[in-house]
This record gives structure tokens, C-alpha cells and sequence, in this order.
């Protein structure tokens, strides 16, 4: 499993996420397999989204694709986005949180 990180800075964020919801369908057939997104505390328009890939190919192949590139321009994307690949090098038990 391999997860991919990007960051963006977004005209708006609302806009942002409705053309980001529509791309939902289409996300899935190039190989998302679990997505999130986040909002920096002080900055609504600074977000940062994960997605899940089954191998670091298929994450580069959607990274370089012309569908993610025309989807961030309609979603106001501004500047370059942060683009990094990641794998699980640990998780906590189950009963780490309760622990604390």
C-alpha cells in the first residue's frame, strides 16, 4: 500500500471540494483505493489530501495523468502542488490511544 500526500493552495476552498467530490468516480477507476482531506487551522485554503494507491506506479501514473492536472485548474489550484509517496512504517496497537 502505498499513500500519497498533496498539498495545495486553493482559490476556494468550497470550490475546491465540489470539484474534488465530482472526481470521485473517476478517482476510483485510475486506482484510488481511500482518500481524506484536511484544512490547515489557520488557513481553510491551504489543504492537504491523502490518497491510498496498491503500489507506487499506479500512485505516479495518477500524479502524472492529464485528468488530475485539468481537475486541480477547475478546482483553483494555485501555484505548484506538494506531491510525496509514503508507506506504513508503523501504527500504534489498538490500545495505544486509551494508554495515554
Amino acid at each position: 500500500m502505498v499513500r500519497l500526500f498533496v498539498r495545495v493552495n486553493v482559490a476556494d476552498y468550497e470550490t475546491w471540494r465540489k470539484v474534488y467530490d465530482e472526481f470521485y468516480g473517476e478517482r476510483g477507476a485510475m486506482g484510488v483505493l481511500g482518500a481524506a482531506a484536511f484544512q490547515l487551522v489557520d488557513d481553510p485554503n491551504d489543504v492537504t489530501v491523502w490518497h491510498d494507491f496498491e503500489t507506487a506506479e499506479v500512485a505516479r501514473a495518477f500524479v502524472s495523468s492529464d485528468a488530475l492536472r485539468n481537475v486541480m485548474q477547475r478546482a483553483g489550484v494555485q501555484g505548484e502542488p506538494q506531491f510525496w509517496f509514503t508507506t506504513e512504517s508503523w501504527r500504534p496497537a489498538p490500545s495505544f490511544a486509551s494508554s495515554l
